[in-house]
């Protein structure tokens, strides 16, 4: 048996550090460009958990960045969401985000730190903000990190519910948002999320014995791991930055 486990974990190990690489389809530069010739503001949408949830799926960020946009586009800016995939919807790429998160975002952000760059020297005019929910703001976070000087001047990001073991910066162009230290994710409290992860099995069961559904990776919810755009923490905050750095 402990050969057994030390030949699983070299394979498992083996796997993440030289497995095929999961390319997602993300828009092309080309595309990009094109998309937002006419458009004053990108917003990049960057999901959270594996971080291939499409836009219109995103029940948790989705509708934050919506109401970003409606508020952009009330003083006067023309917006365009381009969603982001981090990863491919498949094992593969399942396995690809686990190594993203163990070498912290360092070589999967590079794609879009090349397209943001691409696009502030074409447009240096035109505003970015990237915005991530949990994982994802992770990745917002270090993908600005990794940007030049000069392409930083043009881009914001927005990190929502950034995890505790991820850079969780906040310069001048990044605002994280964690329902003001409510978000145990945010915090680190392992108690909780102890405890959140040990109820979430029987909290699945429960959900599909009821007809409810609720797929498992969902079963666990971090206390105040969840943002709404009309709380006090979240939407104002969101306003008050933009705000600051657009009007």
């Amino acid at each position: 048996m402990k050969k057994f486990l030390y030949v699983f974990a070299i394979l498992v190990g083996c796997f993440l550090l030289f497995g095929p690489k999961s390319v997602p389809d993300n828009l092309q530069i080309q595309d990009i460009m094109a998309t937002i010739n006419n458009k004053d503001i990108v917003i990049v949408f960057n999901s959270g958990g594996w971080g291939y949830t499409p836009f219109e799926e995103s029940e948790d960020i989705a509708p934050i960045v919506e109401n970003m946009q409606q508020n952009l586009e009330q003083w006067g800016y023309s917006t365009v969401i381009i969603p982001y995939a981090r990863v491919k919807d498949d094992f593969s790429g399942r396995m690809a985000a686990v190594r993203n998160l163990l070498n912290n975002f360092n070589n999967s952000s590079a794609d879009l730190v090349s397209k943001i760059e691409a696009v502030s020297k074409a447009f240096p005019d035109k505003k970015i903000i990237i915005a991530g929910l949990s994982v994802g703001g992770a990745f917002a976070t270090k993908t600005y990190q990794n940007l030049s000087e000069q392409a930083k001047g043009s881009v914001y990001a927005i990190a929502i519910g950034t995890p505790f073991w991820a850079d969780n910066l906040e310069k001048d162009n990044i605002i994280q948002i964690d329902n003001d230290g409510k978000d145990s994710l945010v915090s680190g409290r392992i108690s909780s999320l102890f405890f959140s992860l040990v109820k979430s099995p029987f909290k699945w069961l429960k959900a599909n014995i009821q007809g409810g559904g609720l797929a498992f990776s969902k079963a666990f919810q971090a206390p105040g791991h969840i943002y709404y755009w009309e709380s006090p923490e979240v939407g104002p905050k969101i306003i008050g930055f933009l705000s600051d750095k657009l009007r």
